[in-house]
């Protein structure tokens, strides 16, 4: 549900954001000192709180309160589609630049733990608010954006300007942070990723922090704030469930479904078997992030139907296994097809019981260990570990 202010202003927004709980006292000046509308443009696309879904476009020139309104509403705003192709007036295919929502901005910054005379380095300018913000916190001089799209760095970098903020703003690979204005103290991310890069974990001080929206293959994704060691590797736990455009360079690229029948139609050689555990009980945002935790390398869709029902495809990236689930609601017994050396579903499924037998922990539970070996998850203690 559309988190509206009942003032469609700064002041109207924080005192929203207070009452979350997600704008603390150490924020609060900073917010109404940097308002939300100097960094968003005349053409924006509101999306509904948890960022599921987005509504039509909203133009500045033509119906100034409702761009307004949505401004200073507690939703996403996206601002640009398809990487820029995208300059009509309906929705694009895929959203790729946005103004986050603000819960979710002020919430990690409070995660991200500043204190006076902090260095940070932020992963993903966009429109520039953030970087804004961090900028009034902790000087223009100790604020670094790195953003990849070079004209959405140009318009960022003109509405700092008319805020009259001057933090560097770099165009460049998000992977590689800023070597040259390092070292940090505090890195945050903007977009999600699957894989925390080394460099920013090298770019950071002994014992700064890197928050980061961060989710598997599989689906869900939540804020990870892991604190750089003396070792070269980066652990801490997730703080809050989350839903961000992914960083370009690591975006999902899905093998057609042609891939997996190898030239024969279904069920080819899959077997069919059944389950008792009801498809759509692995569906949540929660559950998909877990299942992503313990099955690695496996991404699924959905085929819906009337009155409900649905079959759930798994596929294996390296394509060589998949697996389909038949979802009919209030069915007890579900039709299950399984192909390859993986199979599938008895896996995710394996993955489901044991977060269940577990009390079906929330995201906070959880933690992420990254080295240059590679990533590893953890259930409330980080010596318990498993590789991702």
């Amino acid at each position: 549900m559309t988190t509206r202010t009942e003032e469609a202003g700064p002041q109207g927004l924080a005192s929203a954001l207070v009452r979350a709980g997600a704008l603390t006292p150490e924020w609060l000046p900073v917010c109404e000192a940097v308002p939300r509308e100097l960094f968003v443009p005349d053409r924006i696309w509101p999306g509904i709180s948890d960022g599921t879904r987005q509504n039509a476009l909203v133009s500045r020139r033509d119906d100034p309160e409702a761009w307004r309104a949505a401004v200073y509403s507690d939703i996403p705003l996206t601002t640009q589609w398809d990487d820029g192709r995208h300059r009509g007036e309906g929705v694009g295919t895929t959203p790729t630049s946005s103004s986050s929502m603000p819960r979710m901005v002020f919430s990690m910054l409070a995660d991200l733990g500043v204190r006076d005379g902090d260095r940070a380095l932020e992963i993903g300018t966009g429109t520039g608010w953030n970087a804004a913000l961090l900028a009034r916190r902790l000087g223009d001089e100790n604020a670094v954006s790195v953003e990849y799209d070079p004209e959405v760095a140009r318009s960022a970098t003109a509405n700092l300007r008319r805020a009259r903020r001057s933090p560097t703003v770099v165009i460049g690979d998000g992977r590689l942070g800023h070597a040259d204005g390092a070292p940090y103290t505090r890195t945050i991310a903007t977009c999600s990723v699957g894989e925390v890069p080394c460099g920013w974990i090298g770019q950071t001080a002994v014992g700064g922090a890197i928050v980061a929206p961060w989710g598997t293959a599989y689906g869900g994704e939540a804020i990870v704030r892991l604190t750089v060691g003396g070792d070269g590797t980066a652990s801490g736990p997730f703080t809050r469930s989350s839903a961000f455009m992914r960083l370009r360079q690591q975006r999902a690229h899905r093998p057609p479904f042609e891939a997996y029948l190898k030239g024969g139609e279904w069920p080819a050689d899959g077997e069919r078997g059944s389950t008792r555990l009801p498809p759509a009980d692995t569906g949540g945002w929660l559950a998909q992030f877990v299942i992503g935790l313990r099955v690695p390398g496996v991404f699924w869709r959905a085929e819906r139907y009337e009155g409900g029902a649905y079959t759930l495809w798994l596929y294996a990236t390296d394509t060589e296994s998949w697996a389909s689930a038949d979802h009919v609601p209030g069915g007890s017994e579900f039709e299950v097809v399984q192909s390859g050396p993986r199979r599938l579903w008895d896996e995710v499924e394996r993955a489901f019981r044991w977060w269940d037998g577990q009390g079906r922990p929330g995201f906070e539970s959880f933690g992420l260990t990254v080295s240059e070996e590679g990533q590893s998850a953890w259930l409330g203690d980080p010596g318990r570990s498993w590789a991702l």
